[in-house]
């Protein structure tokens, strides 16, 4: 997912950080990888985007778009939703209750069937190796386009799991990495006073300074920015967004790493990170679908109706663009290979949930056949999906950035977005 030279970069900076004594070795991983950003500002109703991934593949057919009269129906049921007309899986009940500030689109489409390909096409809008590039994340895109050179906090955080980076971007648009939000972000708090803290990073300065000199312009410049927003960050009050052991609503999340991954991304959004990725595993369920489909389900149901109702109460409801959605849908029939029924992969029809952002809640976009095997009305592709979420952000998709090599490349091409439809 990233390249060899930023890992490679990365363990570097790592290393000399924690030879100097002033953090820990075991940093995230970020710190090396921020330095300057280009705060362009969005101008759309949305400022900040919370993408709840799906990573394995979910069943359209056992969550958003169920069948009951179809061959491969399954064994859930559909339930009716705040939102008249609108039926979604009977083990959504809380999510449910929250539908009238949803929208289900129930027509994507897309190319890839295999999860490391289909993963990284959701997440850049281009098919990998295309072109000799590697293409950016939304991510990192909202970071380019909307964070903000003097944010104490990152502008990309991705919580549960590795997800994709800045590509030809670059690693100022790298995420923070947290593995496990329980723990927040590791040795974020310095073991030392203030004052001793300001001493080591003055000393480090100085020590630095020869390196700098033997340097190119910009590798001085990300160095020293680098290090010195993660002690900005260190000494910040919203640092204490990745600390969630003290949160009076956790318990509406659920438990467990995606509930509290899910918490850490409200928290951050409220001190004004503009993209956060929640990672939620185990949707690759080609067999006992529906025992794991119903478990993950769960997770799901508490955490994200907890999400929508607490922004709703806070005010940020229409600022914040929560997407939930995986790499491709499964297939509409089941199999018998195993001793438990599944589902395989099945990139052709498939569902995705958005909420929030300024959408016009309780609505479905696109329509698949009887069995959910096809597209029937409103094909949604990646880029189609990808340039709406721009827009609601306020950014311009048709922009072209350059690669290293002065190549344009637009950051959504060819799309369709469905934004006049929804918003």
């Amino acid at each position: 997912m990233f390249s060899t030279k930023l890992q490679e970069k990365s363990r570097r900076d790592v290393m000399k950080l924690a030879a100097s004594g002033v953090f820990a070795p075991a940093l995230s991983g970020w710190f090396p990888l921020l330095a300057k950003a280009a705060p362009t500002g969005g101008r759309g109703k949305a400022k900040s985007c919370i993408l709840l991934w799906m990573d394995g593949g979910p069943s359209h057919k056992d969550t958003w778009d169920l069948k009951p009269d179809s061959k491969g129906a399954g064994e859930f049921k559909p339930i009716k939703t705040a939102a008249p007309g609108v039926e979604i899986s009977e083990h959504l009940p809380k999510v449910a209750q929250v539908m009238n500030h949803g929208l289900v689109v129930r027509g994507m489409t897309t190319p890839e069937g295999a999860h490391p390909r289909a993963k990284y096409y959701m997440h850049t809008g281009f098919r990998e190796g295309q072109g000799g590039v590697v293409y950016p994340s939304l991510g990192s895109i909202v970071s380019q386009e909307m964070g903000k050179a003097d944010n104490t906090v990152p502008n990309y955080v991705a919580i549960g799991g590795r997800s994709y980076g800045s590509g030809f971007l670059g690693p100022k648009h790298q995420p923070l990495l947290v593995t496990d939000p329980a723990r927040g972000v590791e040795d974020l708090k310095s073991a030392v006073s203030a004052a001793q803290l300001g001493n080591r990073t003055g000393l480090l300065e100085q020590m630095e300074k020869a390196f700098h000199r033997e340097q190119s312009a910009d590798s001085i410049t990300d160095h020293k920015t680098t290090y010195e927003r993660a002690v900005r960050l260190m000494q910040s009050k919203e640092a204490k967004a990745f600390d969630i052991a003290g949160d009076g609503t956790k318990g509406k999340y659920g438990s467990g790493r995606f509930a509290d991954g899910v918490v850490m991304a409200r928290r951050l959004v409220e001190v004004g990170v503009p993209f956060v990725e929640v990672s939620l595993g185990g949707w690759d369920t080609h067999q006992d679908n529906f025992e794991r489909v119903k478990s993950l389900s769960g997770q799901v149901d508490s955490a994200l109706s907890a999400l929508v109702t607490d922004l709703k109460e806070k005010g940020l409801l229409d600022s914040t663009l929560i997407v939930w959605m995986g790499e491709f849908g499964r297939t509409p029939n089941i199999n018998t290979r195993g001793a438990k029924p599944g589902r395989d992969h099945f990139p052709r029809a498939w569902s995705l949930a958005m909420f929030g952002g300024g959408l016009k809640g309780g609505q479905v976009l696109g329509k698949t056949d009887k069995e959910g095997a096809s597209v029937e009305d409103r094909p949604t592709t990646a880029q189609d999906f990808l340039a709406t979420v721009c827009e609601l952000l306020g950014i311009d998709h048709t922009k072209k950035n350059e690669t290293p090599t002065g190549r344009p490349i637009q950051i959504v091409e060819k799309p369709k977005p469905f934004t006049k439809d929804v918003a």
